[in-house]
């Protein structure tokens, strides 16, 4: 129980943060210093803790943050649950322990707040950034914010800042693609949405950037394997969507599980102290990722066991350790008490994360309302913002003019992912479909078709059903929608007993083609001659060369969420015009990685005739067919020559030639004409969504800054470099020449 005056100068709401924060800290002995720089979790992580072991650990050990709900393998999904435990949690910590410090709760809401079974799912980070819309994107994240506030968490392990290096990668699906420009203004506009005005208001969430520094382009497409990239390639490549994000005023970083040169991201004072905090400015929280102290003396090797790992994340800056719970404070707390870690270091880090907890009105009210959470968690309005940035993401690949189809027609409904929830969902979501609600495929269709719907799966993810089913209500139908692709998965393509695949199973690392049973499935029914469209639910961007070549039509779904199967049916019959653009190239099979439509020149020392192209791709970034046409007018730039701090606009207009309405993005590539280090052949500097009517034309201006069109330093920042740059839109292109700064 609590043993202080009821109100010492930390309770009084009147003083400022700072006032507040260095009264508690003087109030605070070593161990709950240490106890408040630890996290920990109740459900099965590597063992199971219920709530009554955290009830435990919190008035024993004085953890200061908890994850009992958000995650994979969280003790609760559903929301009445969810908010009795929260509610639980935080009334042992402020009324059981000397201080009566509330929690903080943290949670993976990365694609909308889909663990929670009720909350709103939106497209998984692909799918977000195939909209091109980054308003859009900052009200998914400002919802997601809402429902997570209201059901009790405080902290969001989100924007994925990571750049799609490698779509071998497990993790491709939660990045915002290939190129770091798109990733950037995708992470800035989550941390907005999520952040709002101020952590002062009672619905935001503290935003977390990760993973820092460099966590997409590991070796053998491995999860967590080492990323080895040059310090140009890090500069330019991994930092500038985390440079975004911090612009933005993000609140906290989460470092990445790989070595970079060696160094373990979580044990390097040069990566989060030198680079992160000195030379980019960043004075937010550092949490750690899940495990990642115990993967330095467990994987790593770099220390010899927990106590060398927990000394050397404090020597290289980290705050938070996410759930490594009491044996983290434990060892601290040692630490501390013989001398090997400087009780200053402690300080600091709670200044950061008690700073938080005061910021977010915690010690004024702690405690979720369990009926607003039932009112605002996953409401209609909610769900229809879902299912308009879901419309916005479906990217049609090719289309002969079989889509859209009439309203009319008898319609096959088939394939392992037309009717699975959780499929749809994809990772960093509940693996469980009961209380979800979700609007699959199969629903969508039944919903805006007029005439015979049929369902026969035909395949699971890696088995044949019945197909020869499938084939006979192809034969009747006027048409088959397939939808094909991959299951729900995190990182490493599992956990197994969620995911329902074998690491020997599609989906892994060592393939990017459907498997045989999903291919078997697709040629008997292209055999019958009745016409077949494939719809992708992916996370990474397949290799389906096959289906391109033999099927009218191709429409890519990503994993779209919560009302992703209502997009994708009004998407086949016309409802909606199909608007997105890919974020990430789709290579014609992994032999064909690295396929970036950003990479670098090089020679051809026998001829460019003897060398397969470097970029051929199956489908190229920026790629996406709609129903009507359109044409692109004149290109011209408001500025052809800028100063290094300057800005020009880049205009054209955009005619719509054809009989719908509908919607394009431009882009706006550039690419650096000779200089004294090699640069990408183009790289995305600006883009923007339009809509026109039939007949019509808009003309859209692009602003673009010329520090955009440089590189980042060795001080870390952003520069223009003095020079010509071709900008290009479309097949036109003009040239823009930054000057030299005589300053």
């Amino acid at each position: 129980m609590q043993s202080e005056s009821t109100h010492p100068p930390y309770r009084d709401e009147t003083l400022s943060t700072e006032k507040r924060v260095e009264d508690l800290i003087e109030r605070m002995t070593i161990k709950e210093k240490a106890g408040q720089l630890v996290g920990t979790w109740a459900g099965q992580l590597s063992e199971f803790k219920s709530a009554e072991d955290v009830e435990t650990e919190i008035t024993e050990h004085n953890v200061g943050a908890v994850a009992s709900f958000g995650w994979a393998g969280a003790l609760d999904s559903r929301l009445d649950d969810v908010v009795e435990t929260v509610n639980r949690l935080q009334e042992v910590a402020l009324s059981e322990t000397r201080l009566g410090i509330p929690l903080l709760f943290n949670v993976d809401a990365v694609h909308g707040h889909a663990y929670v079974a009720e909350g709103t799912a939106y497209p998984n980070g692909l799918g977000m950034a195939a909209t091109w819309d980054e308003e859009g994107a900052e009200t998914a994240a400002d919802i997601t914010a809402t429902e997570v506030r209201k059901t009790g968490a405080h902290q969001n392990y989100s924007p994925t800042c990571d750049v799609a290096r490698e779509p071998r990668w497990g993790r491709t699906f939660e990045t915002f693609g290939e190129s770091p420009f798109l990733c950037g203004r995708f992470a800035a506009a989550m941390v907005r949405g999520y952040q709002g005005e101020g952590l002062d208001d009672p619905e935001s969430v503290v935003a977390t950037a990760k993973h820092f520094p460099a966590y997409s382009e590991p070796v053998r497409g491995e999860d967590t394997a080492p990323v080895e990239v040059s310090s140009y390639l890090l500069r330019n490549v991994f930092l500038p969507s985390f440079l975004d994000a911090i612009d933005e005023g993000v609140a906290s970083v989460m470092p990445c599980y790989n070595a970079i040169d060696g160094r373990p991201a979580h044990g390097s004072q040069e990566y989060l102290t030198d680079l992160l905090r000195g030379e980019l400015g960043f004075d937010g929280t550092i949490v750690s990722d899940w495990n990642g102290v115990r993967m330095l003396h467990d994987d790593h090797r770099v220390t010899n066991d927990h106590r060398g790992s927990v000394r050397m994340t404090r020597d290289a800056g980290l705050d938070v350790a996410s759930v490594d719970a009491i044996e983290h404070a434990a060892h601290l707390a040692s630490l501390v008490e013989e001398g090997e870690v400087p009780e200053d270091v402690l300080d600091e880090s709670l200044r950061r994360v008690l700073g938080l907890k005061f910021r977010l009105g915690l010690f004024e009210d702690a405690f979720v309302d369990a009926s607003e959470a039932q009112e605002v968690v996953g409401t209609d309005e909610h769900r229809a913002d879902a299912l308009e940035l879901s419309r916005k993401s479906m990217t049609l690949l090719q289309n002969d003019g079989t889509l859209p189809l009439d309203p009319d027609a008898d319609v096959l409904v088939a394939g392992p992912n037309a009717d699975d929830p959780i499929h749809q969902l994809g990772g960093w979501s509940v693996p469980d479909a009961a209380g979800t609600d979700v609007v699959t495929i199969r629903d969508g269709i039944e919903s805006v078709c007029n005439g015979t719907v049929t369902y026969e799966q035909g395949a699971t993810m890696n088995e044949r059903l019945d197909v020869d089913a499938a084939v006979a209500a192809a034969e009747e139908a006027d048409v088959a929608v397939v939808a094909v692709g991959e299951n729900w998965y995190l990182h490493e393509f599992g956990p197994t007993a969620e995911s329902g695949t074998e690491p020997d199973e599609f989906p892994n690392r060592t393939t990017l083609e459907l498997p045989d049973a999903q291919r078997d499935l697709l040629k008997a029914l292209h055999e019958t001659g009745t016409p077949v469209v494939g719809v992708l639910v992916t996370g990474r961007p397949l290799a389906v060369e096959w289906m391109a070549r033999s099927l009218p039509s191709l429409l890519m779904a990503y994993y779209p969420g919560t009302m992703g199967g209502q997009a994708v049916a009004e998407t086949l019959f016309g409802e909606h015009n199909p608007s997105g653009k890919l974020p990430i190239s789709v290579p014609r099979s992994a032999g064909h990685l690295p396929t970036r439509f950003n990479h670098f020149p090089h020679p051809t020392p026998i001829g460019p005739e003897e060398h397969l192209p470097s970029y051929d791709p199956l489908f190229a970034f920026g790629h996406g067919l709609s129903y009507t046409e359109f044409e692109f007018g004149s290109l011209s730039v408001t500025d052809e020559t800028i100063p290094p701090h300057g800005t020009t606009t880049v205009e054209v207009p955009v005619e719509n030639v054809g009989d719908r309405d509908g919607s394009t993005v431009v882009q706006v590539y550039v690419t650096d004409q000779p200089g004294s280090r090699v640069t990408p052949v183009r790289e995305l500097c600006g883009f923007e969504r339009v809509s026109v009517e039939p007949g019509a034309t808009e003309t859209v201006s692009i602003t673009i800054d010329a520090a955009s069109l440089g590189r980042v330093d060795d001080s870390g920042t952003l520069r223009a470099v003095p020079g010509d740059y071709t900008v290009q839109v479309e097949d036109q292109t003009t040239t823009v020449t930054v000057e030299t700064n005589y300053d």
